[in-house]
């Protein structure tokens, strides 16, 4: 029997307006595991009006208090913690060991970070003129609206709430239709810990209907979209009606370089981390691995066997290492890519189709999959968002350098060397938001976290995050309360 989940709205759950529902499917086998009620056009506007009438009470909290509330709902994720991981993996086939020691820790640490971040975030006082006061003050938008994507549906749910909630906006938040079970569970402690009804309203639904709507919605003063670069074109030109404030993090195609003075080992094992760990479901995926001749050979015969040696399975399971991609289309798609590269001259070197293990045949798998490919081909500079990487190789530095810049992307880029020097030099050279040295994929709430060029712009995390959810006044005093000379009238 499923289960069956409303829209929240106004502090309750509720169904659409229309009485549509959305079901929800397990990507280990294909089952149904939820019925959701799917948000249209009305349903938004109900959302926005309930975040509205919320936004004068909450903004008007001082920030210590809003913090509190942060900080208690930090506390009860981490209360829940083995309900959120096990519902995270069923929904998304993420491995219950990445969503109970990386997913949800990560989730309560940010709603812990802006917690305490909502009473100390400060304005500033700019030196001006003698006999003037200038000081300026950073207040809240308004109602903002949130679209959250797939692959990491609880944590950006905490990356995208902390910051507006700690700023004292309200939110209109929509998850996406294939993966919002955790965010829904979210909202149910809300009240245990203070949030008033209307400050965060959850509408799942499509992004064509309630994700459209909620973009162009007049009374939205900001929307941040984590999705891909052609949504993220659609989103722009709707936010055009009242010129909304915009902050999208968009796709990736993240540059791997391995210089050959690199630990091997660690880079082997770091590459592998930074493609397959979620099923390359990941914005900032190295899917695009650059290794300088003179250790080409070595380092892929290293990570093809590591590649080929994961341990797919149910991600409920302890012993999973990489569970199924979150939908049949996107199996597909990534399937698909595999057919462009060997049209392109690739070398499949390893996995290129679901595994034939009876036992995954009915869920959405995907083996772990390396290309040999040319650095100009579609599959090194289109995004894949698969456990699909492609590998080439280089000469030097500036070789390197020059194929890592090849793509319109700029998200997350990494190199392994053991010259600093060198470390240093590159990661100025890259065209990326985030560089990774001798790592991949490392976050924190208080750095900044976002791309440029087509991946997008705005930040997430931090005091970034903070200025993208406040508007600064400047506030201008004449203090001997004269008349300026170019102002007096005799």
């Amino acid at each position: 029997m499923t289960a069956h989940k409303g829209l929240f709205i106004d502090g309750r759950f509720t169904e659409a307006l229309d009485e549509a529902t959305l079901e929800v499917l397990n990507p280990h086998d294909g089952t149904v595991i939820a019925t959701v009620a799917e948000a249209g056009a009305a349903d938004v506007d109900r959302a926005v009006d309930a975040a509205t009438r919320a936004f004068p009470a909450w903004s008007s909290l001082a920030g210590s208090e809003r913090g509190r509330r942060l900080l208690r709902l930090a506390d009860a994720i981490e209360a829940n913690a083995d309900e959120f991981a096990r519902l995270e993996s069923l929904d998304t086939g993420h491995p219950i060991n990445d969503t109970t020691l990386l997913d949800v820790p990560r989730t309560a640490a940010t709603f812990r970070y802006f917690g305490g971040m909502a009473d100390k975030f400060e304005g500033n006082l700019p030196p001006v003129d003698a006999g003037f006061l200038n000081y300026v003050l950073r207040e809240p938008i308004g109602v903002v609206g949130q679209i959250v994507p797939w692959n990491f549906p609880l944590m950006f749910c905490g990356w995208k709430l902390g910051p507006a909630l700690a700023a004292g906006n309200t939110v209109v938040m929509k998850p996406s239709e294939l993966v919002p079970l955790s965010t829904l569970r979210l909202c149910e402690l809300f009240e245990e810990v203070g949030i008033a009804a209307g400050v965060v309203n959850v509408v799942p639904g499509y992004g064509n209907r309630a994700g459209a709507h909620l973009a162009a919605h007049q009374d939205v003063g900001k929307l941040s979209f984590t999705g891909s670069t052609r949504t993220g074109r659609s989103i722009v030109e709707a936010s055009a009606g009242n010129l909304k404030r915009l902050q999208l993090e968009l796709g990736g195609k993240g540059a791997n370089i391995i210089f050959d003075d690199a630990n091997l080992v660690a880079a082997v094992n770091g590459s592998a981390f930074a493609i397959f760990h979620n099923q390359g479901q990941a914005c900032i995926a190295g899917s695009r691995l650059i290794v300088q001749e003179s250790v080409y050979d070595e380092f892929v015969e290293r990570f093809v066997a590591l590649a080929s040696s994961i341990r797919l399975g149910d991600p409920l399971s302890s012993d999973t290492e990489m569970g199924p991609l979150t939908s049949a289309e996107h199996r597909d798609r990534v399937l698909d890519y595999v057919a462009v590269a060997i049209d392109e001259g690739g070398e499949l070197l390893a996995g290129g189709a679901p595994p034939d293990a009876p036992d995954l045949r009915a869920g959405f798998y995907f083996a772990p999959t390396v290309i040999r490919a040319d650095p100009t081909s579609r599959v090194c500079r289109e995004e894949v968002f698969g456990p699909f990487v492609t590998v080439s190789s280089f000469r030097d530095e500036a070789e390197a350098i020059e194929i890592a810049n090849l793509t319109d992307y700029g998200l997350g880029a990494g190199l392994w060397t053991s010259d600093l020097s060198r470390a240093h030099r590159v990661a100025a050279t890259l065209r990326s938001g985030m560089v990774w040295i001798n790592c991949y994929k490392r976050v924190h709430p208080a750095s900044p976290f976002g791309g440029v060029r087509h991946s997008g712009y705005g930040r997430e995390m931090g005091f970034d995050a903070m200025h993208e959810y406040t508007e600064a006044k400047s506030v201008w005093v004449n203090v001997n309360a004269t008349v300026p000379p170019w102002y007096r009238r005799d």
